[in-house]
């Protein structure tokens, strides 16, 4: 069955995305919170296993949210019998692209994003003004090749959207 990569910038609505399929009975994993990602130094790989909140000025220039390919690869082969969604956005998403069927990118406009991430409870990430600038650097952000999803939207429609267009890949 496919492996679908739920995809998009921080505030796209992922996670809640995820926590609505999951709801719904789907498998859905949350890669934030289920230990597919990590904070990593880029120059030397080094996992950061307690990252400083708020980070310090300069930080995001040092270290990236990087995704653990064996973690992704074992989803993929425990994925055999029905859909799974993969939710989650690394910045070495080259590394394991390959794995994925379908990839749907959740796209939210900049005051969206700015909105979101300044009033959310569930993840501090993007209130400190750096992480806040760097989430807006990269809102232009579109996997190449993904099915663009309004993550505007009520979540129940990108959940409905992402159903349908995943069991398009699905077989009868």
């Amino acid at each position: 069955m496919p492996l679908v990569w739920v995809t998009g910038n921080s505030g796209a609505g992922k996670s809640a995305v995820c926590a609505l399929l999951k709801d719904r009975g789907e498998h859905a994993v949350d890669a934030d919170k289920e230990g597919y990602h990590q904070w990593a130094d880029r120059t030397s790989g080094q996992v950061v296993t307690d990252p400083p909140d708020p980070v310090p000025a300069g930080w995001l220039d040092r270290f990236g949210w990087r995704i653990d390919r064996t973690k992704v690869e074992a989803l993929a082969a425990g994925a055999r019998d029905e859909i799974a969604f993969f939710c989650g956005c690394p910045e070495n998403a080259g590394d394991v692209a390959d794995l994925f069927d379908l990839v749907v990118c959740l796209v939210i406009d900049d005051d969206t994003l700015r909105h979101r991430l300044l009033t959310r409870t569930t993840n501090s990430f993007g209130k400190h003004p750096e992480e806040l600038a760097a989430a807006l650097d990269v809102n232009a952000y579109r996997h190449p090749g993904g099915t663009i999803i309004d993550g505007t939207r009520p979540l129940p429609e990108v959940a409905d959207a992402i159903l349908t267009t995943a069991h398009r890949l699905a077989p009868p």
